[in-house]
């Protein structure tokens, strides 16, 4: 099976538990209440089960990230670069990514830094070319 990338617009059972296992804070009914027009979840799927995913709000031509995460058993794979580099194809009208940095965590810094975002007034910032 090959690893895709989709936006989620009706949850499954399936996907409820596979994100109550990327997001274990949350619950399915914040998912639910998440996804309308303008903010979306995008996830990535290998074998019917979601790997990773991340939360979407888009204004005009900006995207603002949220709560992005991979299952740590599939971390250093590639999935999250996958995962931010085919919502942007999926959403060619976007010409601007942010995401709040919410931590110092090195290894999310090196990711996002790995991804093209540049860290500025602690939010990750990327232009699309």
């Amino acid at each position: 099976m090959k690893l895709t990338i989709e936006k989620l617009d009706q949850l499954t059972a399936q996907d409820e538990i596979d994100l109550a296992k990327i997001w274990p804070q949350q619950q399915p009914a914040d998912w639910q209440r998440w996804m309308n027009e303008q903010r979306m979840i995008f996830a990535a799927r290998f074998n019917a089960r979601l790997l990773g995913a991340v939360k979407v709000s888009v204004v005009e031509t900006q995207a603002e990230l949220s709560d992005l995460c991979v299952r740590e058993v599939t971390r250093r794979r590639g999935v999250g670069l996958y995962l931010l580099e085919d919502l942007q194809a999926q959403l060619p009208a976007i010409t601007a990514l942010s995401m709040q940095a919410e931590s110092n965590d090195p290894v999310l810094a090196a990711f996002m830094q790995a991804c093209g975002f540049t860290l500025h007034n602690g939010n990750w910032h990327k232009l699309k070319a």
